[in-house]
């Protein structure tokens, strides 16, 4: 079985499979690798949906040169104080972060959100987010402030009155999907709109009235659902 990183070629044809909708278990096996290598690579690069493969090459070429020139040769990469290894978490950030990308979030607020997911705490200052993803205070803060608006993040002071953003903190999860509910509820109210003042029987208002039919049902079973794991898993005391 080959080891190393992933070539060119391997990724343009990663490309292709994921062009063809083969499972990353298909495409790993006419590539003779582990499956979790196509997975992490996909998902680090801009999901199914987003991969390139001429620029997923250059970003791991670019991530390559860039631990070269922070690391010394003559010196190890640093341990974590929690003992965990720099590089597999590293490499779980990445691929949790290409997960967010591909459903939607932009890429620094993908970054900061599997950053927090990564801790122990469940929470970070904007000063560490900043260490921790080498980029400028602004890029944290606007990132921050997207997550906030679509209640995927809290925001609470420590004992020495930081502000720490937080992704533990009360029924994050569920308040996410309530909101995503309403989104696909306003659009269902919309399309039906739209079918009124189509005229009721036309092609065009059928088409919308289906639309609102479909998503009335995916917003009726998202809150379904996420009341009974609410229930299920965090139940009132």
């Amino acid at each position: 079985m080959p080891g190393g990183r992933l070539t060119q070629q391997e990724r343009r044809q990663i490309a292709i499979g994921l062009a063809d909708g083969l499972a990353y278990a298909e495409i790993a096996r006419g590539l003779d690798r582990p499956t979790s290598t196509i997975t992490r690579e996909v998902m680090r690069n801009g999901g199914p949906a987003g991969y390139k493969a001429d620029l997923a090459h250059l970003a791991t070429e670019h991530r390559a040169q860039r631990r070269k020139q922070t690391t010394p040769k003559s010196r190890q990469a640093p341990e974590r104080a929690d003992g965990r290894a720099l590089e597999a978490v590293r490499e779980f950030e990445e691929a949790f972060s290409g997960i967010f990308i591909g459903q939607g979030l932009p890429r620094m607020a993908a970054r900061a959100l599997a950053s927090l997911y990564a801790t122990d705490s469940g929470s970070l200052t904007a000063a560490e987010l900043v260490a921790h993803l080498e980029v400028s205070p602004a890029s944290v803060s606007k990132a921050m402030a997207y997550l906030e608006s679509q209640g995927l993040i809290g925001r609470v002071r420590d004992e020495r009155r930081r502000e720490r953003y937080v992704v533990d903190e009360g029924d994050i999860w569920y308040q996410s999907m309530i909101a995503s509910a309403a989104g696909t509820t306003r659009l269902a109210e919309a399309a039906r709109h739209g079918s009124g003042v189509l005229g009721s029987g036309t092609q065009a208002a059928t088409r919308l009235e289906n639309i609102a039919r479909f998503l009335d049902f995916v917003s009726e079973s998202i809150v379904r659902a996420a009341e009974q794991a609410r229930d299920i898993l965090h139940p009132k005391d």
